[in-house]
């Protein structure tokens, strides 16, 4: 049986179509997938997250353990509630997962890891743990639950819904979080839109659920969320990047720290193997066909594959993610294999779009 999020009761109250999606039963969309996306780039959207995994590392020299572990440097966090997108690589630099990471205090960092990866993730770190650094703590956080509140109008109804929240977290900087009472509020998102992400407790999940819905806050599935993303240039894991695949190929060369003196976990390959692909952006140029993960991409400098594909609600046309030869160039036409046709597609540089506005036309 697919494991169940504590909002599972209301997205089923609202008629969702539900699907299996990493083992979670989760909603795919409340009836049209499109509108849902138009709401997070013109009001505010919301999304189930609770499936995603918070984890607590709490102990002396944590940060030192972090500067190890993860690929993106630590070090840049100074101040309380700051946040940093990061990769987890294996030695031979591929990724185990991405993940934010929030310092709190020298003693207190938050991770925020993907559902698919939870367990492996958490495995991994333990196992380091074990090895670098027996003082820390390392605590998963199954109590609590997780909203995305995405839009331009997100932190407004925010408010709204949590009197009081808009002095605590009114100055938050983008990728910055805060407490709130029982709630930790980031203002961090996947979708290219403002807003926040609210990690609370489990047992006020479905109220604030709620309460967001009745202030005009449109519930979303995974469905607008993989649209949102793709448009944002945002990656998916087990798509765009996975263990078989460096970050400096897959467009995440912008979070590995490779000029600080730190030694961390894959480093050395990463030095040792230069790119030979690059992580694209694909713009459909012809009509019949829509860009899926898994075509077959043909370029002057040979071939490659898209990763993540689909139709862009706010360019009104089909777009791509795709891993090229690291010699080809934003500019150049390729042809996509697409069914039995070979269409032309333009590479770009993402995002596609972003804060409601196309950025590539």
């Amino acid at each position: 049986m697919p494991k169940t999020t504590p909002l599972n009761a209301a997205h089923r109250a609202a008629g969702a179509r539900m699907v299996d999606f990493g083992g979670w039963d989760m909603p795919v969309n409340y009836g049209s997938q499109i509108e849902e996306h138009h709401a997070v780039r013109e009001g505010a959207g919301m999304f189930d997250v609770s499936h995603m995994r918070v984890v607590d590392l709490r102990g002396e020299g944590v940060r030192d353990f972090l500067r190890y572990v993860l690929a993106n440097n630590v070090d840049k966090l100074k101040d309380a509630g700051k946040a940093l997108y990061s990769c987890l690589l294996r030695p031979d630099g591929g990724v185990i997962d991405d993940l934010i990471v929030y310092f709190l205090d020298e003693t207190f960092f938050r991770l925020v890891v993907n559902a698919g990866t939870a367990d492996r993730d958490i495995a991994w770190l333990a196992g380091l743990i074990a090895v670098r650094a027996r003082q820390l703590t390392l605590t998963p956080r199954p109590d609590l639950a997780m909203i995305a509140v995405q839009g331009p109008q997100a932190r407004a109804r925010v408010w709204q819904v949590l009197p009081g929240s808009e002095a605590a977290t009114a100055g938050l900087k983008p990728f910055s979080a805060a407490t709130f009472g029982p709630h930790f509020i980031a203002r961090t998102g996947y979708t290219g839109e403002d807003g926040f992400e609210l990690v609370v407790p489990i047992a006020d999940a479905e109220a604030l659920w709620r309460s967001l819905a009745a202030a005009g806050v449109r519930p979303c599935g995974l469905g607008a969320r993989d649209t949102l993303r793709l448009e944002a240039g945002m990656n998916l894991y087990g798509q765009d990047m996975d263990e078989t695949v460096s970050p400096l190929e897959s467009g995440l060369a912008w979070t590995v720290d490779l000029t600080s003196p730190r030694d961390f976990v894959g480093k050395a390959a990463l030095l040792a193997t230069p790119p030979t692909r690059q992580l694209v952006g694909l713009l459909l140029l012809e009509k019949g066909g829509v860009l899926r993960a898994h075509q077959a991409v043909r370029t002057a400098q040979g071939d490659g594959e898209i990763t993540s594909g689909s139709f862009s609600p706010t360019l009104n046309q089909s777009i791509a993610l795709a891993r090229l030869p690291a010699t080809v160039s934003v500019g150049d036409i390729v042809k996509v294999a697409v069914r039995d046709k070979e269409l032309a597609a333009r590479i770009v540089k993402p995002p596609f779009a972003r804060n409601g506005k196309a950025l590539i036309a």
